[in-house]
């Protein structure tokens, strides 16, 4: 059976990934002062950060219901069936459009809420085409990665809660932290909305946090998980040398060498509701063996 995965900008993936593969990606629109723009193609990383730091009106909108089915129309022509994997329903209307419109593709469209976002969502794709090169059915998948969804955590840090709050993509918890002179408010993710991790003073305590944090739940959540069966991953926002210095030391701290930590900007979506300086780190348990 030849199955395609559908996933959306949120996921990180670069177009070098995907020619190669049976990986289509949605196009997330970014709206600027009212004009719709797309990542990698309408406009750059350089000139989406430009527009922010002077004070654009800068908000994400769902793909409209026919930019969705024209997608699944043109891909079902090819494939026998998709798995769709949107990011997490607490944080975008998408994943709930996409599963009411597949109700009209039963047994060719599976929408599939995995609850993650950026590159653990990634992940969750790349497990996806694993299992399906693997010969596995569109239920076997859908199975696993529902199973799976929770088997991953996200500590972020961000520059200011400004962005989130706009959007609405914090929690209130998380909403309280932050707003006075060098606080940098770490929080985390489980599926929903952001929400209240850790309350610190300056960026450093901030990062020392956020790899404590990952080394508590290897050694709890993820005690009976194989080392071959985690992946370690970070995000940022806009600043890369500074993803690259924190990536030495949370590596240095985990005890593994720096090119096992992968490193990825936040897609441009993400990025208009966290705004730039941001920093994460994740661990997930994968199927795909790591060497």
């Amino acid at each position: 059976m030849k199955i395609c995965i559908i996933t959306d900008d949120n996921a990180g993936f670069k177009e070098s990934e995907i020619k190669e593969s049976n990986l289509k990606l949605l196009p997330m629109p970014i709206i600027i002062d009212g004009e719709a723009f797309y990542e990698n193609r309408t406009i750059t990383e350089e000139e989406f950060y430009d527009k922010l730091a002077k004070g654009a009106d800068v908000r994400t909108s769902q793909p409209s219901p026919g930019v969705i089915t024209n997608l699944w129309d043109e891909t079902l022509k090819e494939f026998d069936a998709i798995i769709h994997i949107p990011m997490s329903s607490g944080l975008s209307q998408e994943c709930a459009t996409a599963k009411m419109l597949a109700e009209d593709y039963k047994g060719k469209v599976f929408v599939i809420d995995n609850h993650r976002i950026s590159v653990t969502l990634k992940e969750s794709v790349r497990e996806a085409l694993y299992l399906a090169s693997n010969g596995k059915t569109p239920e076997e998948i859908t199975e696993y990665l529902l199973n799976s969804a929770y088997k991953s955590t996200i500590y972020i840090m961000v520059d200011t809660l400004k962005y989130l709050k706009k959007g609405g993509r914090v929690s209130a918890a998380g909403a309280l932290l932050g707003g006075a002179l060098h606080i940098k408010p770490v929080l985390t993710i489980l599926g929903e909305k952001l929400d209240a991790f850790f309350k610190a003073i300056g960026v450093k305590k901030a990062k020392s946090a956020m790899i404590e944090a990952i080394k508590k739940d290897v050694q709890t959540r993820f005690k009976y998980t194989e080392k071959e069966n985690l992946i370690y991953q970070m995000a940022y926002t806009k600043d890369r040398e500074a993803a690259l210095e924190f990536r030495k030391e949370y590596a240095k701290s985990l005890g593994i060498k720096e090119e096992k930590i992968e490193l990825d900007p936040l897609s441009l979506s993400i990025a208009t509701h966290i705004g730039p300086g941001s920093l994460a780190v994740t661990v997930s348990e994968t199927c795909r063996k790591q060497a």
